[in-house]
């Protein structure tokens, strides 16, 4: 188990949370808002500190709450344009 430092840009918060595996950039996280609620969050940033009490490098995590119009969404492609042909 790992112990993480993840702070919530949304919710302007930090707490340390345990892992098994520690999320990518990219990846999405299940966490507990602080109205109760579960929501999904993106994984903006990764990085390591060295910890106050000895050589021991403490992983961090930067998290943003996905928006509510692409949770649980595979990306679409967006629709090419086409130019018009001019009629003569």
């Amino acid at each position: 188990m790992f112990e993480v430092e993840v702070q919530n840009e949304t919710c302007q918060t930090q707490s340390t949370m345990k892992f098994m595996v520690l999320p990518r950039i990219g990846e999405g996280v299940q966490l507990l808002g602080p109205d109760g609620f579960w929501a999904s969050y993106d994984v903006v940033d990764v990085w390591y500190q060295r910890a106050q009490y000895g050589d021991v490098w403490v992983p961090y995590l930067h998290v943003r709450k996905t928006p509510d119009n692409d949770a649980g969404r595979v990306q679409e492609p967006a629709p090419v344009a086409r130019p018009s042909s001019p009629t003569h």
